[in-house]
């Protein structure tokens, strides 16, 4: 893998890191703001919490995995 590929691969993971930061955010504020008369905003906030983290633990394994490789 060439530089600039490890490179783009450790921005991609930035950014997940920092979208799933904010859904996180997003889930932290319902709870402790919200709660209880927002329990209905509740699963799509926490599904997109949940998704975003999941596509980080994709670009960070994907990333791992190229680093070890060099």
């Amino acid at each position: 893998m060439t530089p600039e590929e490890l490179k783009a691969l450790q921005k991609a993971v930035s950014k997940a890191k920092r979208i799933a930061t904010e859904h996180a955010s997003a889930l932290h504020d319902l709870v402790e703001d919200k709660l209880p008369a927002g329990y209905q905003e509740l699963p799509a906030i926490a599904q997109a919490t949940y998704d975003a983290c999941l596509v980080w633990a994709e670009a960070n394994a994907k990333l791992q995995a190229a680093e070890a490789a060099n």
